[in-house]
């Protein structure tokens, strides 16, 4: 029964434009989807609070907070259109979910100039979302001032009662039983997926797997329910955007949550295989104090000596200032962590490499709700950041470590990882490291990720953990980095001295310390074959790149720097076929100028000489590489919109200093001007009409080639080879535009494969439309580095692979192993193919 009408003023939790809400330029507010209220076009950049009441919803990006006061009535502030997308940078929270919060009080500091660059737009939103028991709004016009100002009179109806609002967050919805494809379950990384994508939906989300239940937003929780393949889990949740949450997420979970399903069920049992089959060296006498068995991580075989590794111990005080200077330090050692992590995969790694993913794991790790959530509450009682985050880490490491499964035991290693870097950070100390000298075998309690991928290779022969298994990080590290390695060590092995000369045999897990003189021979034998075939790569890694029939392909290298130029030289690189420029650009506030440019394009060129070709690539940005500094347009889809050469000519003068810095470092070697992603022959033409004009000035003469990259450059190649020199083919691209599957889409990704027919029709007909203009036409993309495509690419007709520096022996490799027309018959019977599939089958066959 309805008593009476109450009355609740909202005032304005900014001071600017009032807008009504039928004129923001999103549907989902013009049509008052969400609720009905008000916008304000802000002028101030502190959102306080409109009401009293309760911080009920808060999204972990920060752009939006929902607030319940005591008459029942819920108010959403959302700043700004599309700042979800942000990802919470610009954005600073002043208050938490589960805060009582009075009228006027700070929430959240957002920065008006980064929104208003990297969002649709900076309108802020004030709406009722449970406009159900509202009866009447009076709205506002005009300006309106922070804090002051009533935005909205709301007259509600509610029942004569003690005035408790009923909740209204509906019923809980449930997924069918989906049955796990991951072979090791749901662990860090496919967690962290799940984790990540959960976290886009305000819904509450749990994964429950037999009785035991987790929070699909905490990474940390999903793991510790040990899945493995084959368990039966569910999804279920309770909100206004639950059963879109749980439609997507069922999705990920059956596909694998960016796990390339497949791949990783060959990879399992070729592994399999390899410990199942591969001959140990003469065997270790385990019975004596000098031999410690492990478990087999890493195949290979070792002599050095040992080196003890062992971290130095943090010291911080545990009292801390105010919440809010407390906080930022956080978050600001936060960020940088996340920077750091983000630097440590090698240049040229491919999504799917482990280092990859590890490391992507860890950036979920530092967002995971169970550390931060916890970190944050102990700031408000006083605790200081460092302090906080310790403790945090510690206590969630604590409950891996006693978990059942073997393998999330194995991933307290990674919050300890990531605990450290933090506090390192937050400390100012340095995490200490032994000194490495020729040949160590590191042996420690465990190895973080990041260690083991900062390990001087050079020297670091192999790797002994007395933590771990065949599953853990440090073990995936080890076999991507080729280093041999045990884990799963007796923990005796630590008491072993520096320096101790020892074997370290991966395949059988046994690391033997002072071995005798038939250990050693045997071993020598082994490697001494190894070397003699190393070095044969080596010396055909100089020839030129050609069949075995004398075709000639060239094979040159994608770099980003001198330092890279002179090790793809080294290896066998017959020059540069890509000099990504964007390089420069990118991690700074502000563009290189002239000169800088120059010096870093000159330093290359005097790595190659004059006889070897530097093709330098213009600016290619915009899509999934976006600079801080450069104010592109918001947009729905931006690999669609301003990219690669369309970004050159809409900021011209950015594109005349990068011209003009290439012609200037021109005379020091052979170098070629290369314009990405175009898709039409005016925006050559102007491109072209803009170098001419700068060459006036610096009247050097250089090639010009283009970047085929999108299907419309294909179908009008004839055209455009009558004004340019040369052709070089992004098969990355390439493919995900003629498949129309974004490359980094979490559950299509594994289908974008190069070697599907149509983007082998595509190269088909790129090189027969040069090659009838005198053209000629190199690889760039992944697919010139993977050895399975090169007969492929050699039959369709390409001049030059330009590949990642480390695969150039590969690639010189397979090259001598072809017959040229042989790899013409192959190319045209797959050319005739449906699948990808059948193309892979065909070149197996």
């Amino acid at each position: 029964m309805l008593a009476k009408l109450s009355q609740v003023n909202v005032l304005a939790p900014l001071s600017g434009t009032i807008v009504p809400i039928e004129e923001v330029p999103d549907p989902a507010f013009a049509q008052k989807m969400v609720g009905d209220g008000l916008s304000i076009d802000p002028l101030t950049d502190v959102v306080l609070a409109p009401i009293d009441g309760q911080v009920i919803d808060f999204q972990s990006s920060h752009h939006a907070i929902v607030i319940a006061g005591e008459a029942g009535v819920k108010i959403m502030v959302h700043v700004g259109l599309d700042t979800v997308l942000l990802e919470g940078k610009g954005f600073s929270a002043l208050v938490s979910k589960g805060d009582m919060v009075r009228a006027g009080q700070p929430l959240l500091r957002f920065d008006r100039d980064y929104v208003a660059r990297n969002a649709a737009s900076v309108l802020t939103e004030i709406v009722v979302v449970n406009g159900e028991i509202v009866a009447r709004i009076d709205k506002a016009s005009g300006m309106a001032e922070a804090g002051r100002s009533v935005l909205l009179t709301l007259h509600l109806e509610v029942e004569a009662s003690d005035g408790t609002p009923p909740e209204h967050d509906g019923e809980m919805l449930h997924s069918p039983v989906i049955e796990l494809r991951n072979p090791a379950g749901l662990h860090a990384r496919p967690a962290a997926t799940l984790a990540t994508e959960a976290r886009k939906f305000s819904a509450r989300v749990v994964l429950s797997c037999g009785e035991l239940e987790a929070d699909a937003k905490s990474a940390v929780e999903v793991m510790a329910l040990a899945t493995r393949l084959g368990d039966k889990v569910r999804l279920s949740g309770r909100g206004s955007d639950a059963a879109q949450a749980l439609d997507r997420l069922a999705h990920l979970l059956r596909d694998g949550c960016g796990e390339r399903i497949d791949d990783a069920t060959r990879l399992a049992a070729s592994r399999q295989a390899q410990d199942t089959c591969s001959a140990p060296v003469a065997q270790a006498d385990t019975s004596n104090d000098r031999a410690f068995a492990g478990v087999a991580a890493s195949p290979g075989l070792a002599v050095g000596h040992i080196v003890q590794w062992r971290d130095a111990e943090l010291e911080f005080d545990e009292t801390g200032s105010s919440f809010d200077e407390e906080r930022a330090r956080l978050h600001a050692a936060l960020e940088i962590a996340r920077n750091q992590i983000r630097s440590l995969a090698p240049h040229g790694a491919q999504g799917d490499a482990p280092e990859v993913q590890i490391m992507e794991a860890h950036l979920a790790l530092l967002d995971d709700p169970l550390l931060v959530d916890p970190t944050e509450a102990s700031l408000r009682t006083g605790v200081s950041a460092p302090g906080a985050w310790h403790a945090a880490c510690q206590s969630v490491v604590r409950r891996l470590q006693q978990h059942a499964s073997a393998q999330l035991r194995e991933r307290a290693t990674d919050v300890r990882d990531i605990g450290t870097r933090v506090l390192t950070l937050l400390t100012g100390g340095k995490r200490s490291t032994p000194v490495l000298g020729d040949r160590s075998i590191v042996l420690a309690h465990d190895l973080t990720p990041s260690d083991t991928v900062s390990l001087d290779r050079s020297k670091v022969v192999g790797i002994c953990t007395v933590a771990g298994g065949p599953t853990s990080h440090v073990a995936i590290l080890a076999r991507s980095m080729g280093i041999p390695a045990i884990c799963g060590m007796p923990a005796a092995a630590l008491s072993l001295s520096d320096s101790t000369f020892a074997v370290l045999d991966g395949t059988a897990g046994v690391l033997q310390t002072d071995p005798d003189p038939t250990l050693l021979a045997d071993v020598g034998r082994r490697q001494e074959a190894a070397a003699v075939q190393h070095r044969a790569n080596q010396q055909a890694a100089h020839r030129i790149g050609s069949t075995r029939d004398g075709h000639r392909v060239e094979v040159v290298a994608n770099v980003r720097d001198a330092a890279e130029a002179r090790e793809a030289m080294a290896s066998g690189g017959e020059g540069v076929g890509l000099l990504r420029s964007e390089f420069l650009f990118e991690d700074r506030t502000a563009p290189p100028d002239e000169d800088e440019q120059a010096a870093a394009y000159q330093a290359v060129a005097a790595e190659l000489g004059t006889q070897r070709r530097l093709i330098v690539r213009t600016l290619d940005v915009g899509g999934d590489k976006p600079l801080r500094y450069l104010p592109l347009p918001k947009e729905d889809n931006p690999f669609l919109g301003l990219r690669g050469i369309r970004v050159s000519l809409a900021y011209p003068e950015l594109f005349r200093s990068q011209l003009r810095a290439m012609l200037r470092a021109a005379p020091a070697g052979n170098l070629h001007i290369m314009f990405p992603m175009v898709s039409d022959l005016d925006e050559v033409l102007a491109a072209k009409c803009i170098l001419r004009e700068e060459q006036m000035k610096y009247p050097h003469p250089v090639k010009i080639g283009l970047m085929i990259e999108v299907p419309a450059a294909v179908a009008i190649v004839e055209a455009l080879a009558q004004e340019v020199d040369f052709f070089s083919i992004g098969t990355n691209d390439l493919a995900q535009y003629t498949l129309a599957i974004d490359r980094g889409h979490a559950k299509l990704s594994s289908q974008v494969d190069t070697l599907h027919p149509a983007v082998l029709k595509m190269i088909d007909l790129t090189v027969k439309g040069a090659h009838a203009n005198g053209k000629w036409v190199g690889v760039c993309g992944a697919m010139a580095s993977d050895p399975v495509a090169t007969a492929i690419l050699v039959g369709l007709g390409i001049d030059e692979l330009s590949v990642s520096v480390p695969a150039i022996p590969a690639i010189k490799a397979e090259l001598s192993r072809l017959d040229f027309e042989a790899c013409r018959t192959l190319a045209q019977r797959v050319l005739k193919l449906g699948s990808a599939a059948q193309v892979r089958a065909a070149i197996a066959g």
